[in-house]
């Protein structure tokens, strides 16, 4: 299977987020990486930018199933390579809108290609690898083929 090397990002569920953000901005010292508020979700660097990322979800106060997410680096040949054997292992691999895909996305704001599946338990997780290229948030969240385009390589 692919060769897992860290743990990238893991995510908390919050209930007021401003809250949060004030804990582990002012009082953890966490340098923010980029907050986006129609998602109410904000991202965090742990130790220098590029290295663990920690994800804040405001979910609010109300009863709610939850539902966690890991993302898991690799180097990048193993999660071009991920597709097609995940699928051997019946996982289903997804893009960022939850769709079943061939290939992964890339989040064009960090820049970091991604592949997503979920466990038996419902759990989102993720396969990660940090791109050497400059960050383009303009792009969003586009396909890996599309992101080899605009870079002016081809796919």
């Amino acid at each position: 299977m692919i060769p897992i090397t860290a743990i990238f990002e893991t995510h908390l569920t919050v209930a007021d987020l401003p809250r949060a953000r004030d804990f582990y901005g002012r009082v953890l010292g966490l340098e923010l990486a980029r907050v986006f508020d129609e998602r109410r979700v904000a991202f965090y660097w742990v130790g220098a930018p590029g290295r663990q990322m920690l994800g804040l979800g405001e979910a609010g106060s109300g009863p709610q199933r939850l539902s966690l997410h890991t993302a898991f680096q690799v180097a990048l040949a193993d999660l071009l390579a991920a597709p097609p054997l995940l699928r051997q292992a019946g996982v289903t691999p997804l893009d960022f809108a939850n769709q079943p895909t061939d290939e992964p996305v890339v989040l064009a704001w960090m820049p970091a290609a991604s592949l997503y599946f979920q466990d038996p338990d419902g759990n989102l997780l993720e396969y990660l690898c940090l791109l050497p290229d400059a960050p383009r948030p303009e792009l969003g969240v586009l396909a890996w083929s599309d992101w080899q385009r605009q870079q002016g390589a081809t796919p």
